[in-house]
């Protein structure tokens, strides 16, 4: 049974959210204050985190900073009524794999939930890739450069896995955001280039050379591209 964590303060919103889930078949854990939610973290571990911004002690940012530190793999989603674009941009790079904005339709909200727990950690194909010193191992949800880890978060993997598995060829923004994120996907799709922007910042950190750094062409207008590289 998947084990889901929902940080909302609001009682009538946390409520119904802990009844549906639970009525789907989900372990649910209801927090309503960010340390709460920190603490609980602590504690177990958490499949999937449902994530309101606007909490009463901590700024939901920072919280999903911790949460990100404290479990690496867990998807993290934002469910705010926060809209700005901006506001979209820092919860992705604190660390958060989806955002979504209130009110949202309880159907879309699970068929989100779905996607992202068939894509999670024990989804997936058990294969191994290598595209000249960057080796993915789908199967332990681990990649290397040059031998050494690198540190990602689910959705960073599971597009770095994505583009590795055809390296070479021009993948369109929406094919990536179809498998990588959901097909019903109706959020902005400015978390691709955030998610693009962090696998870039760590390969390069990873590397021990900058001419061992995997590259990932901007294609104008159109997506992605792994560059095939020589080992």
């Amino acid at each position: 049974m998947f084990r889901l964590l929902v940080v909302e303060d609001d009682h009538t919103i946390g409520q119904a959210l802990e009844s549906s889930l639970r009525s789907h078949g989900y372990e649910v854990s209801w927090q309503r204050t960010g340390r709460d939610a920190l603490e609980q973290a602590g504690d177990r571990e958490f499949d999937l985190v449902l994530l309101d911004l606007g909490l009463p002690d901590l700024d939901g940012v920072e919280v999903c900073r911790r949460l990100r530190e404290a479990q690496a793999q867990c998807v993290q989603v934002i469910l705010t009524a926060r809209h700005e674009e901006m506001d979209v941009v820092v919860g992705l790079e604190a660390g958060a794999d989806d955002y979504l904005t209130k009110p949202v339709r309880l159907g879309e909200l699970l068929a989100r939930i779905r996607a992202h727990l068939r894509r999670g950690p024990a989804a997936g194909p058990q294969v191994a890739v290598t595209v000249g010193r960057l080796r993915i191992d789908t199967a332990a949800r681990r990649a290397s450069l040059d031998g050494r880890e690198v540190s990602l978060r689910a959705k960073e993997f599971d597009l770095l896995a994505r583009l590795a598995a055809e390296p070479g060829v021009a993948l369109s923004r929406d094919t990536l955001m179809t498998e990588v994120w959901d097909e019903h996907w109706y959020g902005s799709s400015k978390t691709l280039d955030v998610h693009i922007a962090a696998l870039r910042r760590k390969l390069a950190a990873a590397a021990t050379s900058p001419q061992h750094v995997p590259r990932i062409a901007t294609l104008r207008g159109h997506g992605y591209r792994l560059e095939n590289m020589a080992g």
